[in-house]
């Protein structure tokens, strides 16, 4: 299938619409020739892996696929992120959430901390201890089914990117898929989704904003005008129903 030559500057979602997944794995193959050979099939792998494992997964309108295309592109293109560990968990930072006993070799309907564990395990020996402890920090733990589960998840987002300024990075690619890209979703996921990230804006800017968090000043206010445009998409959502 042939692309047009912008491709490399269309917004993401512009091509998720029109082009789809191939559209997507094009626009990705352009961002990896800036790295060298072994770099390139390195995240070639990781590319592989994840479209495996999510192979049968949605996300209401598309591939889930797409989402994880969309998070390392972002990293690559608009945060200018040239470190390969922190891509390849991008690829995968849903992986061992959403499928650890598949990434484990496990029977398929293994649950639980050992399984994780051993999905953590598995992305160590393959992609390195790294990329496994990235991936670790941006994976939801086990919730107490007796509290506010939104609550729990804004908890653990901020405590385990306390500790990991690289994680950061990755979630926030992810959130900005979530949080930017809400107007991209139907259904009731829109105001589901909005209640669950409109709190996370604030968090974001401050974790954004630290001097540790390993970005350009201009990749910063890009993704603080991105925050900003999260915040009022959510308000729209949330506080001017139609």
């Amino acid at each position: 299938m042939e692309f047009p030559a912008y491709l490399a500057t269309m917004p993401m979602h512009a091509i998720t619409e029109i082009h789809g997944e191939p559209g997507l794995l094009a626009r990705f193959r352009l961002e990896i020739e800036a790295f060298d050979e072994a770099d390139r099939d390195r995240l070639t792998e990781a590319l592989d892996l994840a479209a495996d494992l999510h192979r049968d997964d949605r996300r209401v309108r598309e591939p889930y696929l797409n989402h994880l295309l969309r998070v390392s592109i972002r990293l690559m293109h608009h945060y200018q992120v040239r470190d390969v560990d922190v891509i390849v968990a991008g690829l995968l930072h849903d992986a061992v959430e959403d499928h650890p006993a598949e990434l484990a070799g496990l029977d398929p309907s293994a649950t639980g901390p050992d399984v994780t564990s051993a999905a953590l395990a598995a992305l160590s020996g393959r992609f390195g201890s790294r990329v496994a402890r990235l991936v670790a920090a941006v994976t939801n733990p086990e919730y107490d089914p007796g509290r506010d589960r939104d609550e729990q998840y804004r908890e653990h987002v901020a405590a385990s990117l306390e500790r990991e300024p690289w994680a950061r990075v990755i979630k926030v690619s992810d959130f900005t898929d979530n949080g930017v890209g809400v107007i991209h979703t139907v259904g009731p996921k829109v105001a589901r989704a909005a209640a669950k990230y409109r709190p996370l804006v604030p968090v974001f800017r401050d974790l954004v904003a630290r001097p540790d968090t390993p970005l350009s000043p201009p990749v910063k206010e890009h993704i603080l005008a991105q925050l900003d445009l999260a915040e009022e998409r959510f308000s729209a959502i949330l506080d001017h129903p139609t």
